[in-house]
């Protein structure tokens, strides 16, 4: 029973990082280009987003994923278990570096470019690497599912005696 509830919240979090990435994603690329005051609202949605969903959910998988694995011995004996959680570690690793900084950045930066003061070529960095990460993350989120489905036999290999 704790397996099964252990994995539904474990597939749970997952939606929410893969949604709360597509949903970033959508949003940047479909933000207001002709009005600073329109593109800043948007950028503290996608602030709002990251900070409210993308990092909680990425918590939740994360812990989830490594309770799964101290709960089930096929798990802890599985290589791609490990893989994933490694996987997981750095997903969260870059979307506290990246993301949520990068998202937080971004917002301050439109808000001052709305009042008149921003610096739109450093805006336009932080918005390149963020897109990037974007991207990044959610490739390696993909990988994380297709581990989590097709269960690859990653093993050690003993050099022959």
């Amino acid at each position: 029973m704790l397996q099964k509830l252990i994995k539904i919240v474990h597939e749970i979090g997952a939606v929410g990082v893969m949604g709360s990435l597509a949903a970033s994603l959508v949003l940047i690329a479909t933000a207001p280009k002709h009005s600073w005051v329109a593109y800043a609202a948007v950028r503290q949605g996608i602030a709002a987003l990251t900070r409210w969903l993308l990092v909680p959910s990425l918590a939740i998988v994360l812990i989830s994923g490594l309770l799964a694995i101290a709960a089930n011995r096929t798990y802890a004996n599985a290589g791609w278990a490990w893989v994933k959680a490694l996987l997981g570690l750095g997903m969260f690793e870059g979307t506290l570096i990246s993301m949520d900084s990068g998202a937080r950045r971004a917002a301050e930066l439109s808000a001052l470019a709305a009042s008149g003061h921003g610096d739109a070529a450093q805006l336009a960095s932080v918005l390149h690497s963020e897109w990037g990460t974007l991207w990044l993350l959610l490739a390696v989120a993909l990988v994380n599912i297709l581990l989590a489905v097709w269960r690859p036999r990653l093993v050690r290999r003993t050099a022959p005696t």
